[in-house]
């Protein structure tokens, strides 16, 4: 680990959770240079959800290569994307008769974030946008300031602006539903807010803490939108692409949102890859108004054009709706075994968690503990008091029931460490 120590900026986060030196990841599992498996439940943070080195995938992008494909295009025209916008449409939208054009940024969430921003705001003349407690839609100014989190909003070093923040579905919970709240403060003349462009939002929070709207709160922010004229975009950077037990997260409303956010696994197998999904009467930049240089990834294309077979039926997403639920069970009995953290179950799909309400320093000293033992895990939330499950959809039963134990394990010793110190 010297190197990276000596040469890599202090900046660098995940390799003090994890710090081991990875060589070689297949599926479910990575192993790394002492020779040391490890069952994967943190998927690239959402960006593998089909695995590591699915062979389909690694085979058409190998196939491409060797035949001279081309890898850089800005946004020409090239087969590799003519293919990718071919089966997104076949396989995605057509059978969810959803009508969107599909705009590629940039490579990363926070680009997808961005474009939307800024086409709302084009689109409706107006410049507030409406995000709500614990969100996080990425790191660069515009997604920053729709960001709740404290210390990460602290690192833009200037003021961020034009957003207004309201209470996240549950947030307050005292029975207020902030659904209503907002509709109200939209009504009344005398609320101090004015009309924003466009409501962004999250249906599972994942770095917020794993927390997830209810659909009926979900349906009504859609219906409060459409009376007020103002554009809905769903943040499904990382809940999407079947992460939910849905592709799209917020397919159990029935609702159909104004633009969608979209990156992490629609790379396929973790290439960089970003794309908003507009509705056609919203589609208003002009050529190049809004662009990039690394906006047409045509790995990424072949890639995400090869996932779209895990779609093609309802195999995937009825295995991750049932082990969801053995998962949802699981942390059930954890949280039961373990009373001294007051822990809640959190989540849905395979984007799950246990929130410590006790003991929320404990967070990071499970997820250590779990790693020691073989389990790639994360904690979120803004005090890291959630340890956080965000495995591969692909997981196997075998790694779900190990990566399950070692998890349980890992809150036995800082249990039994919490009460020798206590003694």
């Amino acid at each position: 680990m010297n190197v990276f120590e000596q040469y890599e900026s202090n900046v660098r986060s995940y390799i003090r959770s994890f710090p081991a030196t990875f060589v070689r990841a297949k599926g479910d599992k990575m192993w790394d240079d002492q020779g040391k498996e490890y069952i994967d439940f943190f998927a690239g943070a959402g960006a593998l959800n089909y695995g590591h080195n699915d062979d389909g995938m690694k085979k058409a992008v190998i196939e491409y290569m060797q035949g001279d494909g081309i890898l850089h295009s800005l946004d020409m025209g090239t087969e590799a994307k003519a293919k990718f916008l071919q089966r997104f449409q076949d396989v995605i939208l057509k059978p969810r008769k959803m009508d969107y054009k599909m705009m590629f940024p940039g490579p990363t969430g926070t680009n997808t974030v961005e474009s939307a921003l800024k086409l709302a705001r084009k689109v409706t003349g107006r410049a507030k946008v409406v995000s709500f407690t614990r969100a996080f839609h990425g790191m660069t100014l515009g997604a920053l300031a729709i960001t709740g989190n404290a210390f990460k909003r602290k690192g833009a070093g200037v003021s961020l602006n034009e957003t207004i923040f309201m209470p996240y579905d549950g947030y307050t919970g005292n029975g207020i539903n902030s659904a209503d709240l907002l509709e109200q403060m939209l009504n009344d003349d005398g609320s101090g807010m004015d009309k924003p462009a466009a409501v962004i939002l999250e249906v599972i929070q994942g770095e917020g803490g794993i927390n997830a709207c209810s659909m009926e709160w979900l349906k009504r922010i859609r219906e409060i939108c459409t009376e007020h004229g103002i554009i809905m975009i769903v943040d499904d950077v990382q809940a999407g692409c079947g992460r939910s037990g849905t592709f799209f997260s917020f397919e159990p409303a029935g609702i159909v949102p104004d633009m969608i956010c979209m990156s992490k696994s629609l790379g396929g197998m973790g290439l960089p890859f970003a794309m908003t999904l507009v509705k056609p009467e919203y589609d208003k930049f002009g050529p190049g108004e809004h662009n990039g240089t690394f906006r047409g990834n045509n790995l990424a294309f072949i890639a995400a054009a090869e996932a779209m077979r895990f779609w093609e039926n309802d195999d995937l997403a009825q295995r991750v709706q049932h082990n969801a639920a053995v998962i949802k069970e699981r942390l059930g009995r954890i949280r039961d075994r373990f009373p001294q953290f007051a822990a809640k179950v959190k989540g849905r799909g395979f984007m799950q968690g246990l929130e410590l309400t006790v003991a929320k320093e404990k967070g990071e000293e499970i997820c250590a503990e779990a790693f020691k033992n073989g389990l790639i895990l994360e904690t979120a939330g803004p005090d890291d008091e959630v340890v956080k499950l965000l495995p591969p959809l692909i997981l196997t039963d075998e790694s779900l029931a190990k990566g399950l134990d070692i998890m349980e394990e890992a809150f036995a010793a800082v249990a039994e460490r919490m009460e020798k110190s206590a003694a």
